[in-house]
């Protein structure tokens, strides 16, 4: 994953619970219904779990609630110190999606919230290929992040920022690595899972893909 952005997220780390719970109105629609998207991922979720993008943990306790087993990645060490006060029981390394320590323990399930649009088109490859051959027989990975259907909802979404005066939210459409659907969908698709989209709000979208057969 690019480094790029990991002095962001040390810096974000103070403030992420108030920006995703819809205290920063410039978020508040990316980050609409989060606390019902997470239970969502966590109850699809099967034990055990491997988890990208940890963050504060928000998503690694509601995990660990429901009595299932999580091994966490986070790269940025300020999102790591928050997590293992939020849970100390659970087992969090410093990694990425495509550089981590190598469990021996079976994962059934690999898992990230607003996380994996921070790996490059290519990194995504990386990531998706690895995961294959990591996983279960039935193993799934299940993401919860931004997409843009296609190029005029891009565009759209930006347009929409702006007229709104959310100018940090438009850069960062622009900036960031957001996947275009179907493009994600091939990337899937090459690496034999079975995948499916569901759009939960404004820019969030479910990604369910199966092992194949």
């Amino acid at each position: 994953m690019g480094v790029e952005f990991v002095d962001l997220f040390d810096k974000w780390a103070s403030s992420y619970d108030d920006t995703v719970s819809g205290n920063d109105p410039e978020y508040r629609e990316v980050f609409e219904g989060y606390e019902e998207m997470l239970e969502k991922l966590a109850e699809l979720s099967l034990s055990p779990v491997m988890e990208f993008g940890v963050g504060t943990a928000n998503l690694t306790r509601k995990i660990i609630n429901q009595n299932k087993v999580v091994f966490g990645i986070e790269p940025s060490k300020e999102m790591r110190r928050i997590a293992n006060v939020k849970c100390p029981e659970a087992a969090i390394y410093d990694g990425d999606f495509i550089n981590y320590p190598q469990l021996l323990t079976p994962i059934r399930s690999i898992i990230s919230s607003f996380a994996f649009h921070h790996l490059n088109t290519d990194e995504k490859k990386q990531a998706i290929k690895k995961y294959q051959q990591q996983l279960d027989p039935d193993g799934q990975v299940i993401f919860i992040d931004t997409l843009f259907k296609d190029e005029a909802h891009k565009q759209q979404l930006i347009k929409d920022a702006e007229k709104a005066g959310f100018l940090n939210l438009a850069q960062d459409l622009q900036e960031e690595y957001y996947a275009y659907l179907e493009e994600l969908r091939e990337m899937f698709l090459e690496h034999g899972f079975e995948v499916s989209f569901k759009q939960l709000n404004k820019y969030a979208w479910l990604i369910q893909a199966k092992k194949g057969e």
